[in-house]
């Protein structure tokens, strides 16, 4: 069994091998193990993971992993093993289904998986299916140990110990029945929501613009609804999203807005817009491409009541001294090692398999 300091350590490797990408700068450097065989390889494969799936742009795929090459630093990888007491048992062979709706959107279950000594089989959406396992290959050659704990596989899963599996709403019950026997998590879909109270700077709009647009708005973690005090003037919001008003230059994006805004003008909706973002008035959490839905609220007791209750929905608060675990805005997507989806400690789960 690979020892925990070298697994913090291969995954610190690969944090510093994941430095060298950036959206405004990709550069070579000559202090990162085995770069002659992987650096352009991963070029190659964001390449790749680019053509099989356009909602997976150059600058979010390079968002991305530069968001991960902060977070596998030594100093957090080790905080993170150190928060829950980690099985001392038999390693277990653990499965992961994973969405595919961001790039790298599974890689937090696979660093806790192999981190907590286990094995790992890994089941990919086919819309993102490229980079993962060249980052595992890479593991690989930085800690020879994890040669035989990582498996891809686009089978059916089998001989397996505990699961965590993560689809939509219909999917889960699924997986709820397929692994019931299971020790497993299972997760659901969940939006984020912003709420705003009138204490917003025009800064914090523009902030809250990254929660809205980046990876078009297609993570758990990306704003999709608005709670707005009564007579609320959508000015300083629509002030805040112009900062993304390139986003309609993207085609498939552009496409689901001219498609949404087409259906809701035939079904008399009334919506506000401004070339590239609709906002609506509706009670749902989850709004298509290019809308947020928004819903008036009386008073902060209320609807502090009716997030609670509504929990199981809702990813991410993001707020300004607003609630108890609001995330500021332009960070939902910073998450740290520890935020776990859905709150479920992740590693703790592993602990007791």
């Amino acid at each position: 069994m690979i020892t925990i300091q070298k697994r913090i350590t291969a995954f610190a490797k690969l944090g510093d091998f994941l430095s060298q990408f950036s959206v405004n700068n990709i550069v070579k450097k000559d202090d990162i193990e085995h770069n002659e065989i992987f650096f352009d390889g991963f070029l190659h494969q964001i390449k790749l993971a680019q053509e099989k799936n356009s909602w997976f742009t150059k600058d979010n795929i390079l968002f991305s992993v530069k968001s991960w090459s902060k977070s596998l630093n030594y100093n957090d990888l080790t905080a993170l093993t150190e928060s829950v007491s980690l099985n001392k048992k038999s390693p277990k062979k653990v499965a992961i289904v994973m969405a595919g709706n961001i790039p790298l959107v599974g890689f937090h279950d696979f660093l806790s998986v192999l981190i907590s000594g286990h094995s790992v089989v890994v089941k990919q959406s086919s819309n993102d299916k490229h980079l993962m396992p060249f980052l595992a290959k890479y593991l690989e050659y930085v800690e020879e140990g994890f040669k035989g704990k990582i498996t891809f596989t686009e089978e059916k899963l089998s001989n397996f110990d505990a699961v965590i599996a993560t689809g939509s709403n219909n999917t889960a019950r699924y997986f709820e029945y397929y692994f019931k026997d299971k020790p497993n998590i299972i997760r659901k879909s969940r939006n984020s929501v912003a709420v705003i109270t009138g204490k917003e700077t025009e800064d914090d709009f523009i902030k809250l613009s990254d929660d809205v647009f980046q990876y078009f708005g297609l993570g758990c973690r990306s704003v999709s609804k608005l709670f707005v005090p009564n007579g609320f003037d959508f000015d300083a919001f629509f002030t805040g999203m112009y900062a993304k008003k390139d986003m309609i230059n993207n085609a498939k994006y552009a496409n689901n807005y001219d498609y949404n805004k087409a259906v809701y003008l035939m079904s008399l909706f009334d919506l506000l817009e401004n070339g590239f973002l609709m906002i609506k008035e509706d009670e749902s959490y989850s709004s298509p491409i290019a809308t947020i839905f928004y819903e008036y609220y009386d008073n902060e007791i209320d609807l502090k009541i009716k997030l609670h209750q509504d929990r199981e929905k809702i990813q991410c608060i993001v707020s300004k001294d607003f609630i108890e675990n609001e995330v500021a805005f332009g960070q939902t997507q910073h998450p740290k090692l520890t935020d776990y989806a859905d709150g479920v400690n992740t590693l703790e789960f592993l602990s007791t398999i």
